[in-house]
């Protein structure tokens, strides 16, 4: 799973390459390190044209996997979004674009410990997208801040390519680079669009440094 990824281009690539209409943003600054259930910036689609926003990474978790838990710390990646839990969320409404320059796996050592292998694109541009879903849910993120709303967002997975799979075979994030692929995911019907489902080719990914961090 990956549950952790970089955002270190500009806030103006992130609106030209979506083609975002309003930044509602403010000042981005970069984000090397982006962990679960924190703030990162999406383009969603909105009445006036596309939307850049900050939402909370981590899709409401199903009900089933809550039995017993008073905090729902949510779902990052969604495997199946033909599932009945998901598919309520496959329209062109809730589906949304998270920018991303690199991103973690991690790599399981022979000690038993683990650490982050960061991918990034091979032909020199940073800048991709996940192909993300998005939503407003009611719930309780963290036991000290009770019940909270929040705009929340996850990214589909789908099977790991030869250089992904290398470090985690299970899976990696369905990653879009070229402009087709973004109108694609934001505008067409669901069978259509969730044939993005896939893994990307080998040659378009190749292991990185870690994003250095600021500050």
């Amino acid at each position: 799973m990956c549950n952790l990824y970089a955002m270190t281009d500009s806030q103006q690539a992130i609106r030209e390459a979506a083609r975002v209409m309003t930044d509602r943003t403010g000042n981005l600054a970069a984000l090397p390190d982006i962990w679960p259930d924190t703030q990162a910036p999406v383009v969603r689609n909105a009445q006036g044209g596309r939307e850049l926003i900050m939402a909370r990474w981590g899709m409401p978790t199903p009900p089933g996997y809550l039995k017993g838990r008073k905090v729902d710390r949510g779902v990052t990646n969604i495997r199946n979004p033909a599932s009945t839990w998901w598919k309520r969320w496959e329209g062109v409404a809730h589906r949304c674009l998270v920018p991303l320059t690199a991103f973690s796996e991690p790599e399981r050592l022979s000690d038993g410990t683990s650490r982050p292998v960061w991918f990034a694109r091979s032909d020199g541009r940073p800048l991709a997208f996940f192909a993300g879903i998005w939503c407003q849910w009611t719930s309780v993120r963290k036991l000290v801040d009770g019940e909270t709303t929040d705009t929340l967002f996850g990214f589909l997975t789908t099977d790991a390519n030869r250089v992904v799979g290398a470090i985690h075979p299970r899976a990696m994030p369905v990653i879009l680079t070229r402009p087709e692929e973004l109108d694609i995911w934001m505008n067409a019907p669901a069978p259509e669009a969730l044939r993005l489902q896939r893994p990307l080719a080998d040659n378009v990914l190749r292991i990185v440094p870690a994003p250095a961090q600021h500050g």
